[in-house]
C-alpha cells in the first residue's frame, strides 16, 4: 500500500515516443535537438493533462543528454539522464508560478540563471502556470527572457495563453498542444490496463475517454477509480454507474418515442431519468449530442467524427437510417434552444416536457417534402377567376413576418384574380390551410367568371375607396388605425404607394393587402390596381414625442381632452 503510485504518475511519459497524441510537436522538438537549433525560450500552451509539463521535462533531459540517440531521444544511461530520472539534477529548475508569482520570486530565479551548469550544456528553467505571474513579475522577467546567458533556456507552460503578456509571447517559440483524441486515449488506457493486469471492455474505456474530455491525466485518474470500484474487471455498466453517466439506452428509447410521436411514453422516460438523479440540463445536452451523433452517422464521410465503440457505432448507424435530415436538424435546434433557456426557466421540468412534446411532433411535419410545403404556400383565389392561364389560378402568399426589404410589392392583377365584395374578405388571422381548403359557397355553386376591368380613376377616388374600406373595420383595430393615419398616393399604371410610420403598420397592411386590393379593384372597377407599402424615411429619423407633443396630438384628435384636463386640474 505504501508503494502504490497512481497511474497518472506511474505512466507519465519519459521519452518523446511515449508522449500520447502530440506527434507533431514531439517530432518538431526532436528535429530541433538533432539539428542543434534551439531557441532560448519556449511557451507550451494547451488544455490540462495533455503533456505540456511532461514534454518540457523530456526536452530538458534530452538537450542535456551526453549520448543522445540519432532519432533525437535521450539515452537514459548517462550521468545527466540518470540524475534527471532520480530527481537530483541541478540543471533543471521548476517554478510553480501559481504560488511563486511575486517580483522577489522572479529575482531569485534570475540569480540562479547566472550560474552555469555543472554537467551538460544547458540550465533549463521550467515555469508552470506562467499566466499566474503578476504584471510586475512579468516586467521584471522581460529582460532576462529576451537576452539570457547562452547556457540558460526557459520553458514556460500555461493553460490560459490569452493571459500571458504579448511582450512575453513575442520572445518565445509558441507550441499549442491539442486535446488528445478518444482513439489515442483508448489505446493508451488499454496499454495501462494490460500492464496492471486489469480486464476492461472497449466500451468502458471509450466512456472513460469521453469523460476525460481530451486530458490523459484525467483519463488515468478515472481508470484508477474504475479499477477500485470493479476490483479489476471494468465493464461498461460499472463505469456508467460509477461515473454517474446517462446510459445510451435511454437516448435510444427517447428517440424511438419521438420518431413514433408517442408523447406520453417520452414523458415517462424523462420521469424515469429524473428519478435516477440526473440533472435536467445534463439530459437535454446529452440528447442534443445524441441527435448530433445520429446526424454524423448518416454519411460515411462524416462517420469519422463519431468516436465510440464498435457495438454502439453499429446501433447508431441503424438508428440514423430511420431519421430524416430535416428531422435531425430541427431536433438539434430544439434541444439546443431548451439548453439555452434551461437556467433562466422557473419551471425547468415543464420546459423539458414541452421540448419532448415538440420533438414528438417533428416526425409528422419534418418529413414533408418540398413540393408539399410549396402547395401550402399557394392560395387559391377566394372568388372565381378568369381562367386565362393555369398560373393565374393561384397567388403566392408572402410569409407572415415583415421581409427585410422595407419596400414591399403586392402581386398585380395578372397574379391575383378578382375577389368578391368587401364582405367576403377574411380576417388576417385566417390560416393558409383554411384559405386553401375552404372556398365560398357562392364560388362552388355559381362559378361565375369575372371580366377584366380597366376603368380610370383619380387620387380622390382612390382615397375615398380606401376610407370606405377602413370604416367597416370595427373588429380589426390595428388595421383600421393604420389605414386611418396612412393614406395611399396614386402613381403611374394604376399603382399606389402607402407610406407607414413603423414596421408594425407595414406588417398589418401587408397581411391585409389581398383583401384591400380585392375591394379597391371592384370598387374602382379596375383589375390592374397594384399596391406598395414602405416605411417613411423621415419618420425613421424623427425622435420620440415629448409629453407636450403627445398631448397636443391627442387634442387634435379629440378636443375634449382639454376639457378633461381643466375639470381635474391636471398638469403635464
Amino acid at each position: 500500500m505504501d508503494n502504490y503510485i497512481v497511474s497518472a504518475r506511474k505512466y507519465r511519459p519519459d521519452t518523446f515516443r511515449s508522449v500520447v497524441g502530440q506527434k507533431t510537436l514531439t517530432v518538431t522538438l526532436k528535429n530541433a535537438i538533432r539539428q542543434n537549433k534551439l531557441a532560448h525560450a519556449y511557451l507550451f500552451c494547451g488544455p490540462r493533462g495533455v503533456g505540456k509539463t511532461s514534454c518540457a521535462r523530456i526536452f530538458a533531459k534530452t538537450i542535456n543528454c551526453l549520448n543522445p540517440a540519432p532519432d533525437g531521444e535521450s539515452c537514459n544511461a548517462c550521468e545527466s539522464c540518470t540524475a534527471f530520472n532520480e530527481s537530483r539534477s541541478y540543471n533543471i529548475h521548476e517554478l510553480d508560478a501559481a504560488s511563486n508569482n511575486s517580483v522577489d520570486d522572479i529575482r531569485s530565479l534570475i540569480e540562479q540563471v547566472r550560474i552555469p551548469p555543472a554537467i551538460g550544456k544547458y540550465k533549463v528553467f521550467i515555469i508552470d502556470e506562467v499566466h499566474m505571474l503578476s504584471s510586475a513579475a512579468f516586467n521584471a522577467f522581460l529582460k532576462t527572457l529576451e537576452e539570457p546567458p547562452h547556457h540558460a533556456l526557459f520553458i514556460l507552460a500555461t493553460t490560459e495563453k490569452h493571459k500571458v503578456l504579448p511582450t512575453i509571447l513575442s520572445r518565445c517559440q509558441v507550441y499549442d498542444f491539442s486535446r488528445i483524441t478518444i482513439a489515442d486515449m483508448v489505446e493508451h488506457l488499454q496499454y495501462v490496463a494490460s500492464s496492471e493486469g486489469v480486464t476492461a471492455e472497449p466500451e468502458a474505456l471509450n466512456m472513460i475517454a469521453q469523460k476525460a474530455d481530451g486530458g490523459m491525466r484525467d483519463a488515468l485518474s478515472i481508470l484508477d477509480q474504475a479499477v477500485s470500484f470493479t476490483n479489476g474487471n471494468i465493464t461498461y455498466r460499472a463505469v456508467i454507474d460509477n461515473l454517474n453517466i446517462l446510459d445510451y439506452e435511454y437516448y435510444f428509447r427517447l428517440t424511438d418515442c419521438i420518431l413514433s410521436g408517442d408523447v406520453r411514453s417520452a414523458i415517462l422516460i424523462l420521469n424515469e431519468i429524473l428519478g435516477i438523479g440526473f440533472e435536467g440540463q445534463n439530459i437535454i445536452t446529452g440528447l442534443a449530442g445524441h441527435f448530433r451523433d445520429l446526424l454524423v452517422c448518416k454519411d460515411e464521410s462524416t462517420l469519422i467524427l463519431f468516436e465510440v465503440g464498435a457495438s454502439i457505432r453499429e446501433r447508431y448507424i441503424a438508428m440514423a437510417k430511420q431519421c430524416p435530415d430535416t428531422f435531425l436538424f430541427k431536433a438539434i435546434e430544439l434541444a439546443n434552444h431548451c439548453d439555452l433557456n434551461y437556467r433562466t426557466s422557473r419551471n425547468k421540468r415543464l420546459l423539458l416536457e414541452l421540448t419532448l412534446i415538440q420533438l414528438c411532433q417533428l416526425n409528422r411535419t419534418g418529413n414533408t417534402s418540398a413540393g408539399e410545403d410549396k402547395k401550402k404556400t399557394l392560395i387559391e383565389p377566394i372568388a372565381a377567376a378568369e381562367p386565362v392561364r393555369p398560373a393565374a389560378q393561384t397567388v403566392t402568399m408572402p410569409p407572415p413576418r415583415v421581409p427585410p426589404d422595407p419596400h414591399i410589392a403586392i402581386p398585380s392583377a395578372n397574379q391575383q384574380a378578382t375577389p368578391p365584395a368587401r364582405k367576403q374578405v377574411r380576417p388576417v388571422s385566417t390560416s393558409l390551410k383554411e384559405l386553401t381548403n375552404e372556398k365560398p359557397k357562392e364560388q362552388a355553386e355559381q362559378p361565375h367568371v369575372a371580366a377584366e376591368m380597366n376603368n380610370p380613376f383619380t387620387s380622390e377616388d382612390l382615397i375615398a375607396g380606401w376610407n370606405v374600406y377602413a370604416e367597416d373595420l370595427d373588429t380589426e383595430i390595428h388595421l383600421k388605425n393604420a389605414m386611418t393615419y396612412c393614406k395611399p398616393a396614386l402613381q403611374d399604371n394604376y399603382s399606389f404607394e402607402v407610406k407607414v410610420h413603423n414596421k408594425g403598420q407595414q406588417e398589418v397592411l401587408f397581411n391585409a393587402a389581398a383583401g384591400i386590393l380585392a375591394f379597391l379593384r371592384q370598387h374602382l372597377k379596375n383589375t390592374h390596381i397594384q399596391m406598395r407599402v414602405s416605411i417613411s424615411e423621415t419618420n425613421e429619423k424623427k425622435p420620440a414625442y415629448t409629453t407636450s407633443e403627445r398631448y397636443r396630438h391627442l387634442m387634435e384628435i379629440n378636443p375634449l381632452m382639454g376639457k378633461l384636463k381643466d375639470e381635474f386640474n391636471l398638469e403635464l
